[in-house]
């Protein structure tokens, strides 16, 4: 009996979910492990220019970090660890940060499981895809909304900051959240084969 079962779950991709004792367990959880490494490079990298430049000139040189430095930072990252590494949300603020299908999926499953009580802070999903005949490994850890957070990504944002927020990203979605809420996600992706 085999313990390896291919379920299509969301348009032409196909999931594979993998029984306790197959190879691929391993693998995932060594990606998970890696991931949760990666990701935590990448939010050390990206908070530490925004702790200074918050100390340095306050929310408004925030914004000019996270417009001019977090896609770099990103990209490092990436590089760094050889995978694709990117920041989604379903109120994206920079549309380079709009989750695809499946993405998009994950993070309602996200505010779902936020609103049953799940720490937000703990909340990670991955899994090993066939896409094209060639395995892939994601991986999506949520990003919670801290207090420090509000300051730009709140309900009562300061005229100044709403005023910068309008000139560096005219289409944002990304205001409007309460601490603690799911404000997206990193995700990280990997090619097995």
């Amino acid at each position: 009996m085999s313990l390896l079962k291919t379920v299509t779950i969301i348009g032409s991709l196909t999931f594979i979910l993998v029984g306790p004792i197959q190879a691929n367990t391993i693998n995932k959880k060594h990606g998970v492990n890696e991931a949760k490494k990666i990701t935590k490079t990448f939010v050390k990298n990206l908070k530490s220019e925004l702790k200074k430049a918050m100390v340095s000139g306050g929310p408004l040189k925030a914004l000019e970090v996270c417009n001019t430095k977090a896609m770099p930072i990103t990209a490092q990252v990436a590089k760094d660890y050889n995978v694709n590494l990117s920041r989604v949300s379903l109120k994206n603020r920079n549309p380079n940060n709009a989750p695809n299908t499946w993405q998009k999926a994950i993070l309602k499953d996200f505010d779902i499981r936020a609103a049953k009580g799940e720490s937000v802070k703990k909340m990670a999903y991955s899994e090993i895809v066939k896409l094209n005949n060639k395995k892939q490994f994601r991986f999506m850890k949520a990003m919670p909304t801290g207090a420090g957070c509000l300051v730009c990504h709140g309900k009562n944002i300061a005229p100044a900051v709403k005023e910068k927020l309008a000139s560096l990203y005219p289409n944002d979605k990304a205001t409007g959240y309460e601490k603690g809420q799911v404000r997206g996600a990193i995700v990280i992706i990997k090619d097995l084969d």
